[in-house]
């Protein structure tokens, strides 16, 4: 049969990321990439199902939206709650839910980097698909594996400690947290925090080597403009609180504001080919005013990071460019590496406060907002609850906004921008898809969260014909 006008290539799903969704490509005649897109293909309903609940029970519901990253969905559900109560948690309590939080950031950054992505980074793109994944790194670098495990353990011990099991944990709940870290479990952690430090700063050694020896690729790779958005206290990096700040493309500041009022900032395009919006800011409008957060943009809002080794690994990473800002999709893994070794120390300091052990956990109040904001840093960027109430504190609207979805543009255009350098024609690499599918996992994201599937898929590849025939298939899975 003669090939017709367009060609179809499809890779669904993307594999070692969380969630499922796919990359197609269109060819026209020639071979040439027309068009490229990463569509989020579930739909979880969260925002609709919720209405009619009690909103105290939000924080136990929306940790279910996600079983990587629960503890980011308990947290900004109860800092909602809190809003809608009209209190201020005790101190005690606010240390013991960022103790928790730096937890979750360092065991969801220990994942992402040593169980899914490094396989590219350190068997490379090109490498067979039998080898190329976490079992084949712990065959060719059984100690890095080894100490990966380690890095996400340290972490999942932290959330098991105080919310009583590593996935979906139970501990924030409205004015505040519902038990106490006592002396024992305290100094059980701290214990551990000497070579935690060590594994964060042997990956960053591994990171910046190889950006450094594939310097121009790196730099090149899914790499697209954008402003930077993500959370700030007196300009410096903060993952539990704080302003909201955005940055043009080369650091100028857009905007600083309260997380309650992101509404005015931050509206959502609709494509109909995906489940998964897009949010812009609203002064440039879509897609002038795209932006990215996670924790590449994170480091590109803040000014600085306040905690030692942090700091001097952020000092050097400013010096990438002549104007601080790091636009590079790849740099995304050095970035998380250093904000995993921000949580460690975070953690060092939260412990060595002596009030992480008190027992002054709760506020109560019989005053009720008609509705409540809550906004964290989640490992892959800033998350929003937004809940409103009747009179009786039922749920009667519900609005999500997640990481994935702040980023669902820039992985469009970098999907778009790597098809274009390495799609030539028809006969079309292996490795080439895999490159296709590490811009999504550059960017770590969590597709059960954005869309608010549960099963096994395949990855399938199928190079269509205009008419929709089938022309070659390959399988994964």
């Amino acid at each position: 049969m003669a090939m017709t006008e367009v060609y179809k290539l499809e890779i669904n799903p993307v594999t070692r990321i969380e969630g499922h969704g796919k990359i197609t490509v269109m060819l026209d005649e020639a071979g040439e990439v027309k068009e490229a897109r990463f569509h989020v293909t579930q739909y979880r309903g969260f925002e609709v199902f919720t209405k009619g609940r009690d909103f105290r029970e939000m924080p136990v519901i929306t940790p279910r939206i996600c079983g990587i990253c629960p503890v980011s969905h308990h947290l900004a559900s109860a800092k909602a709650c809190d809003d809608i109560l009209g209190v201020t948690i005790t101190p005690a309590a606010h240390k013991l839910r960022e103790l928790m939080h730096m937890g979750q950031i360092v065991q969801s950054h220990a994942l992402s980097f040593f169980h899914l992505s490094s396989p590219d980074i350190l068997l490379g793109f090109d490498a067979p698909v039998k080898i190329r994944n976490v079992v084949g790194l712990a065959e060719r670098y059984p100690e890095l594996a080894k100490k990966g495990i380690l890095l996400r353990k340290f972490g999942q011990e932290i959330i098991k400690t105080l919310g009583g099991k590593k996935v979906h944990p139970w501990h924030s709940i409205p004015g505040g947290v519902n038990r106490s870290l006592t002396p024992q479990e305290r100094d059980n952690i701290a214990a551990q925090i000497p070579e935690m430090k060590s594994i964060a700063l042997e990956a960053i050694k591994l990171i910046k080597g190889y950006l450094e020896e594939g310097k121009e690729e790196a730099k090149e790779f899914a790499t697209v403009e954008t402003a930077y958005m993500g959370l700030v206290r007196d300009g410096n990096l903060e993952l539990y609180d704080g302003n909201i700040r955005i940055k043009a493309p080369r650091g100028r500041i857009l905007d600083e504001f309260d997380p309650k009022d992101y509404l005015k900032y931050i509206g959502e395009h609709v494509e109909p080919w995906s489940y998964l919006k897009f949010p812009f800011y609203k002064s440039l409008g879509f897609p002038h005013g795209s932006y990215r957060v996670g924790p590449l943009a994170r480091l590109n809002a803040a000014d600085n990071i306040d905690t030692p080794q942090a700091s001097k690994e952020y000092a050097l990473y400013k010096q990438i460019t002549d104007d601080g800002i790091v636009p590079y999709t790849l740099y995304y893994h050095y970035a998380r590496l250093i904000e995993a070794l921000y949580g460690i120390e975070r953690i060092e300091q939260l412990l060595s406060d002596p009030e992480i052990t008190s027992s002054d956990l709760r506020v109560t109040s019989k005053e009720m907002n008609p509705e409540g904001v809550g906004v964290i840093e989640a490992p892959r960027g800033t998350l929003i609850h937004h809940y409103w109430v009747n009179e009786s504190g039922v749920i009667t609207k519900v609005n999500l906004i997640v990481a994935t979805g702040h980023n669902n543009y820039a992985m469009n255009k970098g999907v778009e921008a790597v098809a274009k350098k390495f799609i030539k024609g028809r006969d079309i690499p292996e490795g080439v898809f895999n490159r296709l599918e590490h811009v999504i996992r550059a960017y770590d994201p969590c597709l059960s969260c954005s869309t608010h599937a549960v099963g096994k898929m395949p990855l399938k590849l199928e190079l269509m014909s205009s008419s929709g025939e089938v022309i070659k298939e390959v399988v994964r899975g």
